[in-house]
């Protein structure tokens, strides 16, 4: 966790020295979409395994996704620049288990994460390259289901979810940047059913990177 925070203080300090080094900056915006590769922690909380019906020892743990983004620079006041928009993230992590291990169900164990919410955006730089805080609110989508198995109602249903988080954009090329993103997901505790517990509170960890488009 100490090591998101730091990543994130660095790259709220970079992105605005380095677009203030030139004569006649450009503005942020006034649109961006964005598209990057992620990297979901998926935990591995006992009680989400037991609202599955499975070992803490097989959830798949860390995953691949991809998050797309748009944002509408609307408002801007002094330093900073307000957003609005919205985002799409779909990760996976899936991980396999040899049948003598005395794991049951043996076999493989497939986590989806899906979550789409709106958002709101701090911005500071300029439109050559600037940093962001930003938070919305959504509903996910969080499955954990052994491979040939059918899904549950816990695989299906849709929590709320809070996002928060924040990154940077450097633009090398005038409508091209590269672009980093550290963001965390509180998901509301799932309902219990079938006999099995509801998944627990979980703040989700997703590190990306990729492309933004202005």
């Amino acid at each position: 966790m100490a090591r998101v925070f730091t990543l994130l203080t660095v790259l709220l300090a970079l992105c605005p020295r380095v677009a203030g080094a030139q004569d006649q900056p450009p503005s942020i915006g006034p649109f961006v979409v964005d598209l990057r590769g992620v990297f979901p922690m998926f935990p591995d909380d006992p009680q989400l395994a037991a609202s599955r019906g499975l070992t803490q020892e097989q959830l798949p743990g860390r995953g691949l996704g991809v998050d797309i983004g748009a944002h509408l620079y609307v408002i801007r006041w002094r330093a900073i620049t307000i957003g609005i928009g919205g985002e799409l993230i779909m990760a996976r992590a899936h991980r396999t288990f040899d049948a003598e291990a005395g794991l049951t169900p043996p076999g493989p164990v497939t986590e989806h994460f899906t979550s789409v919410a709106s958002q709101i955006s701090f911005n500071f730089g300029t439109g050559a390259g600037w940093s962001y805080l930003s938070g919305g609110i959504g509903r996910s989508v969080w499955s954990v289901v052994p491979d040939g198995q059918a899904s549950r109602p816990a695989d299906e249903e849709r929590l709320p979810t809070i996002n928060y988080g924040g990154g940077a954009r450097w633009f090398a090329k005038k409508h091209l940047a590269f672009s980093v993103d550290v963001r965390f997901y509180a998901i509301s505790p799932g309902l219990a059913e079938l006999g099995y517990p509801g998944s627990p509170h979980t703040t989700l960890i997703v590190m990306g990177g990729g492309i933004s488009v202005k």
